[in-house]
């Protein structure tokens, strides 16, 4: 079962810069640090932050790298909150937030969750996937909020992928692979890139 949807990065050019944490998922765990994936995510886009020019005498651009902060701070704590939430606890794999910077025209930011889920669970979210990259991402955002007001313990809404789209003009990725060593068991890498 492996398989590539969306806008996904199979290989990043050598010598560019990148950050990745990891995180040791257990049950305890993750519950403590679910409070603090925000703190992670500030942390990168403070990271990111120190990588963007910024001209100190024109206050446009000390405007601009705010809000690409707020738009990587988001990201990144959607894509972890996702990768937490939904990762199968008993593969003990570690969960992975990660950044990676593309030179081109513009400067693109990748980041990127991995975590493990079961195989079921694995089709199911390639139907979503595949709704998703198929839909009007506006109508589609607007029929999942309502989906959830009268469903409320609908297991996945897809409205943080939603709100990545329509609000920040990010490009989603996905990437499954089945482990050699235990075939049922599928690595999710989940991608978004957004130009900064």
């Amino acid at each position: 079962m492996n398989q590539t949807f969306g806008d996904f990065i199979q290989a990043f050019p050598p010598n560019h810069d990148s950050l990745e944490l990891s995180f040791t998922p257990t049950s305890e765990r993750i519950k403590k640090r679910w409070r603090n994936q925000r703190l992670s995510a500030h942390f990168m886009a403070d990271y990111i932050g120190n990588f963007l020019p910024l001209d100190k005498d024109n206050p446009e651009e000390e405007k601009r790298i705010k809000e690409i902060k707020g738009a990587v701070s988001y990201i990144a704590n959607e894509l972890l909150e996702n990768a937490m939430k939904f990762n199968l606890e008993s593969s003990n794999s570690k969960v992975k937030l990660g950044v990676h910077f593309l030179d081109t025209a513009d400067l693109i930011v990748a980041m990127f969750t991995k975590n493990s889920i079961d195989r079921n669970s694995a089709e199911k979210f390639q139907v979503f996937i595949q709704t998703l990259l198929a839909c009007d991402p506006e109508e589609f955002y607007i029929q999942q909020v309502e989906a959830s007001v009268e469903d409320e313990n609908a297991e996945m809404s897809g409205l943080g992928f939603l709100t990545m789209i329509n609000d920040y003009q990010a490009k989603l990725g996905w990437k499954f692979e089945a482990l050699q060593s235990t075939p049922e068991i599928i690595e999710v890498t989940t991608m978004a890139q957004v130009s900064v």
